[in-house]
């Protein structure tokens, strides 16, 4: 072979690496993102679902304006919940759940790693029951 075609294909070589090294990095990018989309909208599935349970009259087994305790709420959603944990699971994460006064938080957490490349994605949830807000936060 010529100089000219061994030098075409160290450069030819070299070209798919990179184009195989940015394949993977785009990859990882969107399965993190993707990842992260799922547990915000889990969270929001788990707080609406909550705030059903808190604004349901205690007769009619909800907390009738009254967050009362984590395992009541952990109960009515229903989502693989631990009483030992006070969390509970999906396919996209895991959830813990935990109520200050009026306000009930859920702190979610992903099976992809996050920004920062060590901790998994993860994201909190505060909803406050007398106002029904929920206050969204992407924590990494």
């Amino acid at each position: 072979m010529g100089t000219q075609q061994i030098l075409l294909i160290v450069l030819s070589v070299i070209i798919v690496g990179i184009a195989v090294a940015v394949g993977i990095t785009m990859f990882n990018a969107q399965a993190t993102n993707s990842n992260r989309q799922a547990i915000m909208g889990d969270m929001n599935n788990l707080a609406s679902s909550a705030l059903a349970f808190y604004k349901t009259p205690q007769t009619h087994g909800g907390g009738g304006n009254d967050w009362l305790t984590v395992d009541d709420i952990g109960a009515w959603l229903g989502y693989d919940y631990d009483t030992a944990t006070s969390s509970c699971s999906t396919g996209n994460g895991a959830f813990v759940l935990s109520v200050s006064g009026d306000v009930l938080t859920i702190v979610g957490t992903g099976t992809e790693t996050g920004n920062d490349g060590t901790s998994n994605v993860s994201g909190q949830l505060d909803v406050t029951g007398a106002t029904s807000t929920i206050v969204a936060q992407v924590l990494n």
